[in-house]
C-alpha cells in the first residue's frame, strides 16, 4: 500500500502536487511498475524559509527533485517557513518518518540543533555558517563555497566595466554572502586594477524591490557593472542598460543582454555523498562544504552564451588558465568570510 503525500504547512497547493507527482512516478502509480533497486528512497524533507524559486534554494530543490526522480528519496518539502515555525516544523517530519532532513539553520541554529538532538536516528543537513559538532553527530552542515567560479566571474567583469566602478547587492553580510563578494572583487581587480566598488545589504533573502532599488542608486552613482547576489538587481540592470553578473543560478535566457556570466552552485555532489551515507550507514556531524567546490563539482562558470566572443580574449584566456589552475590545486581562491564594504 503506499502513502500519500500530505501538504506541509508553508507548502503551496502547486508544489504539493509537483511533489507528489514525482513521488507516484517513483512509487510506480504513473507508467507501470517502478524499477527494481539495490534500497527503498529515504524519505527526506526539505525545509526551507523563503520561496523555492529564490536563488539558493532552488539549487537545492533541484538536487533533490533530480534524486526523487532516479528514486533514490521520496521528497517532501515546505516552503516559506517562518524562522519561529522551523523548530516545529522539522519536528513534524521527524515525528512522521523523516530519515533525512535538508534546509537551512542560518537563521535557527541554536533551535535546528535542539531538534537534532532530539532525534538521533535522524540525520539533519543543513546550511550553516558553523561547524558541526561531534557531540551531535547526526548534524552535518553545509554552504556554498563557490568562490572559485565568483573569482572568475569578476575578472570577466572587470573586462568589460569601462568606468571601473562596481556595484554588488547582497541579502545578508553572512560568511556564504561575503565570500562569495570578495572573491568576485578579487577577480575584477585582475583585469581593472583600479576598479572602484560599491557594496550594499539589503537585509532579507528575498526583496526583489529592495534589490532592485538599491541597484538603481549606484547605477546612479556611476555603476556600469553590478553583482546580482539577490533578485531584483538584474531587473534595475537590464533597465538602465548596464551588465550584470549572476550568482547561484543562470539567468541569461532571462536576461539575455545583461547577464553576462554567473557562478553556478550545484548542489548533487553535497546531496548524494549525504544520500550514500544515509544508506550505508555513516552520516555523521561533517562539514560538506567541500562539496560545493569546482574541483568537486560543486561550483562551475555558467556558459557565456549571448556574451560569447564579447569578452576580451584576454580575459578569457586569463579565466581558463586560472580554472585549469583551481582543478589541479595549483590555485586556491582566498576566502575571505568578512563584511565586504565600498571601497
Amino acid at each position: 500500500m503506499t502513502k500519500l503525500m500530505t501538504p506541509r504547512r508553508g507548502m503551496t497547493r502547486r508544489h504539493f502536487l509537483a511533489t507528489a507527482a514525482a513521488a507516484a512516478l517513483t512509487a510506480g502509480l504513473i507508467g507501470g511498475a517502478r524499477p527494481a533497486m539495490a534500497a527503498d528512497p529515504i524519505k527526506t524533507a526539505g525545509i526551507y524559509t523563503v520561496p523555492v524559486e529564490q536563488q539558493w534554494v532552488s539549487r537545492i530543490h533541484k538536487a533533490a527533485t533530480a534524486a526523487a526522480e532516479r528514486g533514490d528519496i521520496e521528497y517532501a518539502f515546505s516552503e516559506n517557513v517562518s524562522n519561529t515555525d522551523y523548530a516545529r516544523v522539522m519536528r513534524e517530519y521527524a515525528n512522521d518518518g523523516y530519515t533525512l532532513i535538508i534546509g537551512e539553520a542560518f537563521a535557527v541554529e541554536q533551535e535546528a540543533r535542539e531538534v537534532a538532538a532530539e532525534y538521533p536516528e535522524i540525520a539533519f543537513l543543513l546550511g550553516s555558517s558553523f561547524k558541526p559538532d561531534d557531540a551531535l553527530m547526526n548534524f552535518a552542515v553545509f554552504d556554498n563555497y563557490i568562490q572559485d567560479a565568483s573569482y572568475l566571474t569578476g575578472i570577466i567583469a572587470g573586462s568589460l566595466s569601462e568606468s571601473g566602478n562596481i556595484g554588488l547587492i547582497g541579502g545578508f553580510p553572512i560568511p556564504e554572502v561575503n565570500r562569495l563578494m570578495h572573491a568576485f572583487m578579487a577577480g575584477v581587480r585582475e583585469t581593472k586594477p583600479e576598479a572602484t566598488f560599491q557594496v550594499s545589504f539589503i537585509g532579507s533573502w528575498f526583496d526583489p524591490p529592495a534589490a532592485k532599488e538599491t541597484a538603481y542608486a549606484m547605477i546612479e552613482n556611476g555603476a556600469d557593472m553590478l553583482y546580482a547576489e539577490r533578485f531584483g538587481v538584474s531587473d534595475a540592470a537590464q533597465e538602465k542598460g548596464v551588465l550584470a553578473i549572476g550568482n547561484v543560478i543562470d539567468t541569461q535566457a532571462d536576461y539575455p543582454d545583461t547577464v553576462v556570466a554567473s557562478a553556478i552552485w550545484n548542489f548533487e555532489p553535497t546531496l548524494n555523498m549525504a544520500i550514500s551515507q544515509v544508506r550505508d550507514g555513516t552520516f555523521s556531524a561533517f562539514d560538506y562544504g567541500i562539496y560545493s567546490t569546482m574541483k568537486e563539482g560543486g561550483a562551475e562558470l555558467a556558459p557565456l552564451g549571448t556574451f560569447e566572443g564579447k569578452v576580451p580574449q584576454e580575459a578569457m584566456d586569463m579565466v581558463e588558465a586560472r580554472k585549469a589552475e583551481i582543478m589541479a590545486g595549483d590555485y586556491v581562491t582566498e576566502i575571505n568570510d568578512e563584511e565586504p564594504k565600498s571601497q
